[in-house]
């Protein structure tokens, strides 16, 4: 089955090659409706262009952002790859309607599910790459997070170090901080807060402050380093 030619005008790229377009926009369900179609699933495409769009945006986020550290250019990257971000982008480009999918996915509401979207998208992005190459791929990815981008470099980017490390352990580990704190006196007299923040049973940070937000801040911005560092 060849690709509606509305999708290509969508992408903006002309496939030499159809048939990774097609398989891009091929969900599992469709094949093990289908097996004797000839085709396969958007699986291995999804996991190559995961790949090529971590590249291309952790490329642009270092050039475009020199004044950023490690910890807040993974935070941004994590926002922008996230299943979330691409499935809005996805749907922002109406990549929905032009899946494959089998009857019992399709039923259950699978053109608007951020799983396949984002799946879909990242498929795309693969077959962008396979078949017309680095730039091509760039442009299509580039042009897909321009806005998001753009949010980051009018200052508009979450710098909370809590929030950002919230994002990226949802992203990597789909868990959440936990922040525990506890507070004493100081020789003066005055209170200190002490706060770690738990992940995953482990404490990755720890953090003393004048305040309880001043001490989680400090033990989220530790716990960045951390996960920066692996």
């Amino acid at each position: 089955m060849s690709p509606d030619k509305g999708i290509e005008r969508l992408i903006g790229v002309r496939f030499a090659d159809e048939a990774l377009l097609t398989q891009a926009l091929t969900h599992s369900s469709y094949i093990h409706e289908h097996p004797d179609d000839a085709g396969e699933s958007n699986e291995r495409l999804e996991f190559l262009g995961d790949s090529v769009l971590g590249f291309i945006v952790t490329d642009e986020i270092y050039e475009r952002f020199p004044q950023m550290g490690q910890g807040e250019m993974t935070a941004l990257r994590a926002r922008l790859v996230s299943t979330q971000a691409l499935a809005l982008a996805a749907e922002e480009m109406g990549l929905g309607k032009h899946l494959q999918l089998g009857r019992g996915e399709e039923m259950s509401g699978g053109r608007a599910k951020e799983r396949n979207l984002a799946g879909a998208l990242e498929a795309v992005i693969g077959a962008v790459w396979l078949d017309a190459g680095l730039e091509a791929a760039c442009t299509f990815v580039l042009d897909r997070l321009k806005s998001r981008m753009n949010s980051a470099s009018d200052g508009s980017a979450d710098t909370n170090y809590k929030s950002q490390l919230q994002e990226i352990t949802q992203a990597r580990l789909q868990v959440q901080p936990r922040y525990e704190t506890v507070t004493h006196l100081s020789e003066t007299g005055a209170p200190v807060f002490a706060t770690k923040v738990i992940i995953g049973g482990r404490a990755m940070g720890r953090g003393t402050g004048a305040s309880k937000r001043e001490a989680q801040r400090e033990a989220a911005r530790k716990a960045l380093e951390r996960f920066t560092e692996s």
